[in-house]
């Protein structure tokens, strides 16, 4: 997928450091594993590809929550991209409390193009769905995003024993999920994904469309326009 190139968009300033931090945990020491590189191969729809709990090919191979709400709201997202965290910053406290409550269908669509560890994350939270904690490390993976004062957003910062101790971090006790990342069970996945959205033609993360409808970026870094897009359309 062409997304390496995909433009950066520009939020407000100061709105990473108002993540809700209802999750607290130390960041894991940064360990680099030679060849992390190696494992990723090129983008390219697979239709033999393991899928995660909660992923259906009708959303978009995406990780789809409540898929019974009146209100579906599709989050396309890079697990290592700012902006994105920033989103999070702005509205993850909100749209966790409605996924929670049942009331909208979020349909989470993790894209791997700003660093060489993206594609292992968005791995990582598939697993992280088999074992029924997805919300849970959607969250920890941006309350632990390495800032820009750490490295350079496009280099590798998570690495497969890191993913496991931030799932353990959350809850997650079963061998499987260790199994899971270590296996790269669902790198597939993810090409799946980035496949559907290339065929969209969405190319930049964040991008969060509600009900067909791509919000603007003003919208998505905004509570008070985002929440009431939702409220407009029912959403209390």
């Amino acid at each position: 997928m062409a997304d390496k190139k995909a433009k950066k968009n520009k939020a407000p300033k100061k709105q990473g450091d108002k993540f809700t931090r209802y999750l607290v945990i130390g960041m894991i020491a940064f360990i680099v594993i030679a060849g992390v590189g190696a494992a990723l191969a090129k983008n390219h729809s697979n239709s033999h590809a393991a899928l995660p709990a909660l992923v259906t090919k009708a959303d978009g191979y995406g990780i789809s929550i409540n898929p019974t709400a009146k209100v579906k709201v599709d989050m396309y997202e890079d697990f290592r991209c700012p902006n994105c965290r920033n989103f999070e910053a702005v509205n993850n406290t909100y749209v966790d409390g409605l996924v929670r409550a049942g009331k909208i269908n979020a349909v989470y669509h993790p894209m791997s193009f700003i660093a060489p560890d993206s594609i292992l994350t968005a791995a990582a939270a598939a697993c992280a769905a088999d074992q029924g904690k997805f919300l849970e490390m959607h969250t920890a993976l941006y309350v632990n995003q390495p800032s820009s004062t750490q490295m350079a957003e496009n280099s590798a910062y998570w690495t497969n024993a890191q993913l496991i101790l931030l799932g353990h971090s959350v809850g997650i006790t079963s061998k499987t999920f260790d199994t899971c990342i270590t296996s790269g069970k669902y790198i597939n996945w993810t090409r799946n994904i980035e496949a559907d959205a290339a065929a969209k033609n969405i190319n930049a993360t964040p991008t969060v469309i509600v009900n067909g409808k791509t919000l603007p970026l003003a919208t998505d870094y905004n509570a008070k326009l985002f929440t009431k897009v939702l409220t407009d359309l029912g959403v209390k």
